[in-house]
Formats: structure tokens, sequence, C-alpha cells
């Protein structure tokens, strides 16, 4: 990250600079743009955190919930299989199943609001089984890549953005959103597996203090019988149905939308009650957690968002756009969507921005193939430098060894298969 922060903020300043020396007239000079925006980006990151507090209390308080009633251990449980293959560092009856496994549900069904909190509960509990505390371990870095590119079944914001600007076909990316965050997963996971030999873990980076190679003395103690998967048709049978909610998001997926936060909720209060947990205390414990972790993080969004603002400023990504959208064209990514792809990975809200204004357009549309490509782009690849910000800095990693380079190719498959299934089913 310090090779990348350093790079973004000197390009950035370079290209302010040469605007500067190079143009006349204007409202506002390069240079003073340049300014406007790290302030901006600044206080913008701040209220970003700020907003987060709301959202992380709600959902860590319900995950405590869930965790003392021990839906965690369920969960962790039913898909053990996979977990276990995926990360075989991780005890099966850690606590960092669980929330990962709540993390990528949440992923799934486009809750990436539901997704941050239970993802750093998730970093959290990773941590304690890290040896070499500021260096990311083999499962931090796949649990983030595989975040990145988590399959996702129902892109509810997207949908609900195109449904307002007027689609006729508001869920008809949900085929591509699925075929694209597919692809990227699958990438994620080989990526990190090959990565990995070429960033070895860094051991000079401990903390004495810190370094700790034995999960801590509070982690939940299961029984050989608790710790035990359950039986091969059990999970075989949850499989099945995960696999019954694709037709389901596909020609339901509007219809269902509305009723995920407001069931998920209830369904965690449900499970409390039957499970007697004293549900009220529960979620104002988990609740707190939350609000103290949505702060630990703002120094983290500061540096990364002002790097991404200031490079936006400078002209620097419009250049970019200007080169390569005449090679981009030719393999199905218009000029138009180009500055969708290169700014999903940077900024969520800029992406966001991008593709309102493209599928407003009278010109463009929702429907069209830009619209339904930069649609799929934002339900497919996630913010990946934000990602990166806010796992890593919830637990204070400062190498992120191949964390990075695993995210950005899953971000460049997810684009890829993006342009392939929209060229598909809508060019």
């Amino acid at each position: 990250m310090n090779v990348v922060f350093f790079v973004l903020v000197l390009t950035a300043f370079i290209t302010a600079a040469w605007h500067q020396f190079h143009t006349t007239g204007g409202d506002i000079s390069p240079m003073d743009a340049l300014s406007s925006a790290m302030i901006d980006s600044a206080t913008g990151a701040v209220e970003l955190a700020l907003g987060l507090v709301g959202v992380m209390a709600l959902f860590l308080g319900l995950m405590k919930i869930a965790e003392q009633g021990g839906l965690l251990k369920i969960l962790a449980k039913l898909i053990r299989p996979l977990m276990i293959r995926l990360f075989p560092d991780v005890p099966a009856d850690h606590p960092a199943m669980g929330a990962m496994i709540l993390n990528m549900s949440a992923n799934m069904l486009g809750l990436g609001n539901a997704a941050t909190p239970f993802g750093i509960k998730a970093m959290q509990e990773l941590n304690k089984l890290n040896p070499v505390k500021g260096c990311a371990t083999d499962s931090m870095v796949l649990f983030l890549a595989i975040n990145t590119s988590s399959i996702t079944l129902l892109p509810t914001g997207v949908i609900a953005l195109r449904a307002s600007a007027g689609s006729m076909d508001p869920a008809g990316i949900l085929p591509t959103t699925l075929f694209a965050t597919l692809c990227s997963t699958v990438a994620a996971v080989i990526a990190v597996k090959s990565y990995r030999r070429f960033f070895p873990v860094m051991t000079d980076s401990a903390d004495p203090d810190q370094a700790d190679p034995v999960a801590k003395s509070d982690d939940v103690e299961l029984t050989d019988a608790e710790s035990e998967g359950y039986p091969a048709w059990i999970s075989l049978l949850a499989l099945a149905g995960f696999l019954l909610l694709i037709p389901l998001t596909v020609f339901y997926g509007q219809i269902i939308s509305p009723w995920i936060l407001p069931g998920l909720m209830l369904g965690f209060l449900l499970f409390g009650v039957s499970r007697k947990v004293p549900i009220y205390e529960s979620f104002v414990e988990g609740a707190k957690e939350g609000f103290q972790v949505a702060l630990k993080i703002i120094p983290y969004l500061v540096a990364i968002l002002v790097a991404v603002g200031m490079f936006r400023a400078s002209g620097a990504l419009d250049w970019v756009v200007g080169y390569l959208g005449q090679v981009t064209t030719l393999i199905g990514i218009p000029a138009e969507a180009l500055p969708m792809a290169l700014l999903r990975p940077l900024s969520g809200s800029g992406a966001y921005g991008v593709m309102a204004s493209i599928i407003n357009d009278p010109a463009i549309g929702p429907d069209s193939y830009i619209g339904y490509l930069v649609s799929t782009l934002q339900g497919s690849t996630e913010t990946t430098f934000y990602v990166l910000a806010v796992y890593f800095g919830s637990v204070q990693i400062r190498r992120i060894r191949h964390a990075l380079a695993a995210g950005l190719t899953a971000d460049i498959v997810g684009v890829v298969a993006a342009v392939a299934a929209v060229s598909y089913l809508y060019g």
C-alpha cells in the first residue's frame, strides 16, 4: 500500500502541474482543483466512516445474537467441507469461520452494508490466529480476495437504480452479474494460491508484544462432536437449496429485494428468541463493538480516498481513458463505459456516480448495451482499495503481501466476464 499510495499522489501532482502550466482560462486552476479534491476527499472519508457507524452497530449487534445463539457454529458445520479446504489454517470451529460465512452470504445478496461489519469481524477473528501481527496471513489474503469478487445473486442496489432510471428490465443484470462474479471468484482463489509463493511472510514486521502463535484463550472451544461437520447429505441438501436461489433471483429478484433487510433482521431476532438468547442485551453488546471499529478505520479511509480523489481531479484518469478507450472499444468496452471499469476498484462512490449518469443519459439509457454493461460492472466488482483499507485497517495490517495483486486479478477477470456475458445476451 505504500507504493500504491505514493504512485497515485505523485501521478496526480505531476498531471495537475502539467495542466497548470499548459492551460489557460477556466473558473478554477488545476492546482486549486487538486487542493479542493484533497480537502473534499478527506472530509468525505470521515463522513463515510461515520455513516458506517450506525450500519456496523446494527449488523454487529445482530451478529452477536447469532453468535450467542449458536448460528455461526451451525453455518460453519454446514459448509465445513468447502471452508476447511479453502482455509486450511483456520480451525473449523473458530469464530472466524462463522463470520466469514455471514460476510459471504451478505455479499451474495448484494448487501454490501451488511457484509462490511461481518467482514471486519471475520478479519479480527483471523488476526487472533496470526502469529506475525501486522503481516497478512494466507487466510486473510484469501478472504479479502474472495470479498472483492464475491458471487452475487442479487445486486439489490443496482436493480433499484435501474428501476428508477426507467428500465423495462431492471433485474436483467442478474444472469450477467452471477456469471461475472462466479468467474472473478474462481480467479481470486487461483490467484491467491498462485501468488503466495512470491510474497512470503516477513517475520520482521511482527510486534514482539503482540506476536501470538496460538489462538487467544477466549476463542470458543467445541467438543469433538460439535467440531465435526454435518453428514454429507445435509451439506448437499443445503447446496441444492442455494442453487435453487439462482433461478429465483433471475425471475423474482425485483420482488424479493425489498424483503431482504427486514427479513434478515426479523430472522436473527426470531433465532435468538428460539435459542433463549437475551436479544436486547446481546444486540447492544455487539453494537458497541461496531461503533469502536467504525471509528478505528477513519485514518485508513482518509489516506486511500484522498489519493484516489487527487488522481481523479488531476485529470490523470481522463488521460488514461482517452488512450485506452481506442483499444477497449474493440473488445467490447466502449469509451463511455471505460471510466466505470477503471474507477470501480478505486472509488465505489465515483463508479456509482458514473453508472448513474450513464443509465440516466437519454442517449444511452439503462437497457442499452452500455447500460447493461455498466450495471453489471457495478454489481459484479468491488472497490478493492476500499476493502483493503477498511479490512486490513481494522486489524492494523501493514504488510498486505499478495492481497492487492489477487484482488486486481479478480477485478480484471470480472470485467472480462461481464463484457462476455453482456455481449452474449444484449450485444
